[in-house]
């Protein structure tokens, strides 16, 4: 899905940052001259960050002379870059990242462990990060990751409300629904869907389950519960924008959606603005949060830059932009920071497309953190081999 861009001004002054950004940064630890920092994207965070990155580098020339912004598939960087630091020619200077690539990381032994290495450049954790944000540094990026931005996510269903009549409000009455109503349901393979493995990991805790942090052992009720339900689907599509072109088309009445993938599709038209949500008895939000990484190899130089701008980027005012076009919805990581702190065209979009009913959900459903990266892997696979086969998309 080709998401709304915007390069506006960010509210707020990043001008000398990196002075205040913490006891690290003395007179004499940044480089004699202005450096050029190469940043990739493996998780679309540029549409929630650039804005603020570019504010950053403008506002302070003595520091940074050219940004180089570049993307990648997640699942190629963790042997990009230990290719690139087994040759000593890393050039990658600081990387955006979901838990997938962020986590291989740190198992790998890729990144710098910031938060240990250079604890006076970065604000302290508990101070600045709201709580479930901080559960989701704590527990996935651990010294290494610094989570810029954050969303509850799902699983949320969407639905068009003038061809569902009647919502199902339990497990039970939503299975019956899809068996009932062939072909009008779906959802997109969990492996590259945002939507998709949100659902796969909060089914467990809708169903009850007995273990829902463990796909092979614990989520009895769930593999058969997919099964049942996969039997009134006639194919899972291999991302999500397919998802949701057909219920924009009519060719599906209910999809699988987020916070971000109900309002940014909406906001581009993709999906009618009428389009409703509903959530399941039991629902437990399953958050995604993405992070600012800093490999080893980095030149020296570099590295107290990229911890100002890290700083930098943890500030009210460039989060605030983090609420763009719904797409991360709401965005911030970081405490006290309201929509109305955004940018004006921010501001309007959520005003449009976003929910009221959202507050409440985000105030009252409880947060499980997903699963570990290697039960990430074991969950796709399974669904791989036991329900999308057969189910091959068009």
């Amino acid at each position: 899905m080709s998401h709304l861009t915007r390069r506006g001004v960010i509210a707020g002054a990043s001008s000398l940052a990196a002075l205040s950004a913490g006891g690290a940064f003395a007179q004499g630890a940044m480089p004699a001259s202005p450096v050029a920092l190469n940043i990739i994207d493996v998780a679309g965070n540029l549409q929630l960050t650039q804005a603020a990155i570019e504010k950053f580098a403008k506002d302070n020339p003595k520091l940074i002379s050219r940004l180089n912004f570049s993307r990648a598939p997640s699942p190629e960087l963790p042997a990009k870059l230990k290719a690139q630091q087994d040759a000593n020619r890393v050039d990658i200077d600081m990387v955006l990242t979901g838990p997938g690539a962020m986590s291989d990381g740190i198992q790998q032994g890729l990144w710098i462990d910031v938060w240990k290495s250079h604890t006076a450049a970065l604000p302290k954790a508990e101070e600045v990060y709201h709580e479930q944000a901080l559960m989701m540094q704590r527990n996935f990026g651990q010294n290494e990751g610094v989570a810029v931005v954050y969303s509850p996510s799902g699983p949320l269903f969407e639905y068009a409300a003038d061809r569902l009549k009647t919502v199902p409000k339990t497990a039970e009455e939503f299975l019956a629904y899809v068996k009932q109503n062939k072909n009008r349901f779906t959802y997109a393979r969990p492996l590259n869907s945002g939507p998709g493995w949100t659902f796969l990991q909060g089914l467990p805790y809708i169903l009850g389950d007995s273990d829902p942090s463990d796909p092979m052992n614990g989520w009895a009720k769930s593999w058969a519960y997919l099964k049942e339900l996969g039997t009134g689907i006639d194919y899972y599509p291999g991302g999500t924008t397919p998802t949701m072109k057909e219920l924009g088309e009519g060719t599906r009445d209910v999809i699988v959606s987020t916070l971000g993938w109900d309002i940014n599709p909406r906001a581009l038209g993709i999906v009618p603005k009428e389009a409703k949500v509903f959530v399941l008895a039991n629902t437990h939000w399953i958050p995604d949060t993405q992070f600012m990484c800093i490999p080893k190899g980095v030149a020296a130089a570099k590295v107290p830059v990229i911890l100002a701008l890290m700083s930098y980027m943890l500030k009210p005012e460039a989060q605030a932009a983090t609420y763009d076009k719904g797409y991360f919805y709401p965005g911030p990581a970081v405490k006290g920071v309201t929509l109305a702190m955004a940018p004006q065209d921010s501001q309007d979009v959520i005003k449009e497309y976003g929910r009221p009913e959202y507050d409440g959900l985000i105030g009252s459903l409880p947060t499980r953190p997903p699963l570990t990266p290697e039960r990430l892997v074991a969950a796709f696979r399974r669904w791989d081999q036991e329900i999308g086969v057969g189910h091959a998309p068009k």
